[in-house]
């Protein structure tokens, strides 16, 4: 009997090496950048610490309904002692610790910032933050335990997103009744992204259904089969929804900030 071939480790032959002939770096080199660019853009406007709210009770923008930042949502107002610390720190590591923990983005930012791999069939380091690969590697269940975290922070990201969602109900009251604006639907689209992003994560199809052997003998078992299986529909797109609502929640933030200084003008239509 033929012996199976031998695999040998993606260390074998140095980094980088590989026979592909594709750009099999592009997508590492991409989704760097833009989780680079996302890191420093939230990190800079959590250290601004102004221009995140507008509209009545906040000084800016009386007349106007009130909008905030999805970056300061909720709301927390520190004493004056507390001041200098910037309320977003106390608030983006839910989210934070939301994306780092989730499976997708593990896979992205472990092959993007930590070569590990950079690529299928491809050679990678021999150490990962100094510890060594192939048999001896230990990483998530000793140097990256806290991934074990996910579905924790799955809970806490779904009390956020009622309460951004209760954000886009203030965003339509206005000194003179209902009224919307274009912030008002950029508050929505990033709530729907933030959303969809949440529900189509491996942990909320198992939380409604995935851990059941058999729907049929579950309480609400119907009702739990039908919505696992549209959860099911949007995890096959899950890294689309994942990019999207990272976008979003920036581009959300970005656009408080410029109506809230004074470089925008939301516009009411409604």
């Amino acid at each position: 009997m033929a012996q199976a071939p031998t695999i040998e480790p993606a260390t074998a032959g140095g980094f980088g090496a590989t026979e592909r002939k594709d750009g099999w770096w592009v997508g590492p080199l991409a989704t760097g950048l833009g989780l680079a660019g996302f890191i420093t853009y939230a990190t800079f406007r959590a250290f601004y610490n102004a221009d995140f709210r507008l509209g009545t009770g906040t000084g800016v923008l009386e007349d106007h309904a009130y909008l905030l930042s999805p970056f300061y949502s909720p709301l927390i107002v520190l004493p004056a002692a507390l001041a200098w610390i910037s309320p977003a720190f106390l608030i983006l590591w839910a989210p934070g610790g939301f994306r780092v923990t989730c499976y997708y983005y593990r896979k992205a930012y472990y092959r993007a910032f930590f070569l590990d791999p950079v690529g299928c069939a491809v050679g990678e380091p021999s150490r990962f933050c100094g510890l060594r690969r192939g048999k001896e590697y230990r990483g998530e269940s000793r140097l990256l335990l806290f991934q074990n975290l996910h579905r924790y922070f799955l809970y806490l990201a779904l009390i956020f997103l009622v309460l951004l969602s209760l954000d886009v109900i203030h965003s339509c009251r206005w000194p003179d009744g209902f009224g919307m604006s274009v912030g008002t639907l950029v508050l929505a689209v990033n709530t729907a992204l933030l959303t969809i992003y949440t529900a189509s994560r491996h942990s909320f199809r198992h939380l409604i259904g995935g851990r059941l052997d058999r729907f049929s003998g579950a309480p609400l078992g119907a009702l739990r089969y039908r919505c696992w299986s549209w959860v099911s529909a949007l995890n096959k797109d899950h890294m689309l929804w994942a990019w999207l609502s990272l976008f979003s929640v920036a581009f959300a933030d970005f656009y408080v900030w410029m109506v809230a200084s004074g470089r925008v003008t939301d516009i009411r239509f409604i």
